[in-house]
């Protein structure tokens, strides 16, 4: 959807939301395109990865581990390992 920057800047909010729903939004200046806002699938960056087998929520009922050979007892620690 194209929209005037001037209408853009008095409406920022409403425009913010809608692309936030998924619209892009090509932000003019005298009808010559000068900007494009389109949404930001970050946001559920951790859900999708979750749903992906690649991350899981930290287990926080059980104490932390010694640190094993080939496994680590928190993120932390294998990145001070890994610097090494």
């Amino acid at each position: 959807m194209d929209v005037p920057v001037s209408t853009f800047r008095s409406q920022l909010k409403h425009w913010i939301e809608r692309v936030g729903a998924g619209e892009e939004l090509i932000i003019t200046e005298r009808g010559v395109p000068v900007a494009r806002l389109t949404g930001v699938d970050g946001a559920d960056l951790i859900a999708s990865l979750e749903r992906d087998g690649l991350l899981s929520a930290p287990e926080t009922d059980r104490p932390s581990a010694p640190a094993v050979e080939g496994k680590h007892s928190s993120v932390s620690e294998l990145v001070r390992r890994l610097r090494r």
